[in-house]
């Protein structure tokens, strides 16, 4: 199998209120990765792509949820999200 490159690693970032004033006053974002994806491989990818010092990460798992609409049935998938703090001073833009 073939090695995944950083930007195979962090899918997109989550941009929500919530997480903007997580960047604004503890200076830590938010991604979503790949599922079989470790905080060793996350730290590695956040730190070649946006050139930061990274702090610590943190990885949450989301089990889906079953969804119903009247006779049809399905579920959200899951996915993993990452909270990378960055070293103070150091800022990840995403716009």
């Amino acid at each position: 199998m073939r090695s995944l490159t950083p930007q195979d690693i962090l899918l997109n970032p989550v941009i929500t209120e919530k997480t903007l004033r997580m960047a604004e006053r503890h200076n830590a974002y938010s991604f979503r990765v790949r599922p079989n994806a470790n905080k060793v491989q996350v730290r590695d990818a956040v730190e070649r792509i946006f050139d930061v010092h990274v702090v610590g990460v943190r990885i949450q798992n989301y089990v889906g949820k079953f969804r119903r609409m009247g006779r049809s049935t399905g579920a959200t998938p899951n996915w993993k999200k990452a909270i990378i703090k960055v070293k103070e001073g150091d800022t990840i833009e995403f716009y």
